[in-house]
């Protein structure tokens, strides 16, 4: 499951920083959507990403409590 958690953890902080940098060049008049830009010819692929990325979300918040170390002990 360690390899499950790294992947997900993986792909939820690259959806985090690309949703960031979508919020920025927003805010600066551009398209800064890096998804888009590695595989926007593949508009298949790009949808396949952002459901694994929220499917990696789903699967960290429920699973949090378990592997956290600060929520695990109580604190």
């Amino acid at each position: 499951m360690k390899g499950l958690h790294m992947i997900t953890f993986l792909l939820t902080i690259i959806g985090g920083l690309n949703w960031g940098l979508i919020g920025i060049g927003g805010l600066m008049g551009s398209d800064w959507n890096v998804v888009h830009m590695i595989v926007g010819s593949m508009p298949t692929l790009e949808a396949v990403v952002y459901i694994l990325v929220g499917l990696s979300a789903v699967w960290l918040v429920l699973g949090h409590k378990k592997d956290c170390r600060m929520c695990g002990n109580g604190m």
